[in-house]
């Protein structure tokens, strides 16, 4: 149950955002730390044209190009801490496959 793309990687125990820190640098966030991930359609409101940094000061995008043309966007919410991290994958329906199973996705 692994993913890996060029965005993220995901294990049993971890995320790992790659570009989260400008201009490199990767991020780590253990499961246990997640709330949930809620997963939204690409709107400007969910974040489709943020290519990288935040909008808003409360959800925080790693760099990711191909935003705009990605077909989810993923939002976790950590236990601690008061910023999410919105994210997209490189393949979206087996990310969501993942964190269904993981028991991570809230509706």
């Amino acid at each position: 149950m692994e993913y890996h793309d060029k965005l993220v990687g995901i294990t049993k125990e971890y995320i790992l955002f790659h570009h989260y820190y400008f201009p490199f640098g990767s991020k780590r966030i253990n499961l246990d730390q997640i709330k949930k991930i809620e997963v939204f359609a690409p709107t400007l409101g969910s974040g489709k044209y943020r290519i990288h940094g935040t909008g808003d000061f409360h959800t925080w995008f790693p760099c990711d190009v191909k935003r705009p043309s990605r077909d989810r966007i993923f939002v976790i919410t950590q236990k601690k801490g008061w910023v999410r991290i919105g994210f997209t994958v490189e393949q979206s329906n087996l990310a969501l496959l993942i964190f269904e199973k993981l028991g991570l996705i809230i509706d």
